[in-house]
């Protein structure tokens, strides 16, 4: 089960997720950024809560740094050091942002 909480203020969005980012959630995940992402500048996904990410939960990471990456800019906040590791191991540590 995941938890989704999406704020926007002007042109900044905070997705904050907790639980767990998997294959069956991430489609959740993608739709809430995607619904969002177009008139957006800063986004932030904040990680706080989050207890395990799949290679599904990284493409959508992803996928949204690639869209960030034209319209503005996007950081990864709150994230514990389970989750961490599974970024640092893939690579992702480097492609993202991790405050």
């Amino acid at each position: 089960m995941l938890d989704i909480n999406k704020k926007i203020d002007g042109t900044a969005m905070t997705v904050a997720v907790s639980g767990k980012l998997d294959s069956v959630t991430s489609a959740d995940f993608e739709a809430a950024i995607k619904e969002s992402i177009e008139p957006i500048t800063d986004l932030t996904i904040d990680m706080d809560g989050l207890t395990y990410i799949s290679s599904a939960g990284l493409r959508v990471l992803l996928s949204s740094q690639k869209i960030m990456n034209r319209q503005g800019s996007m950081k990864v906040v709150h994230v514990n050091d389970t989750v961490m590791e599974i970024l640092d191991v893939t690579g992702f540590a480097d492609i993202l942002t991790i405050e």
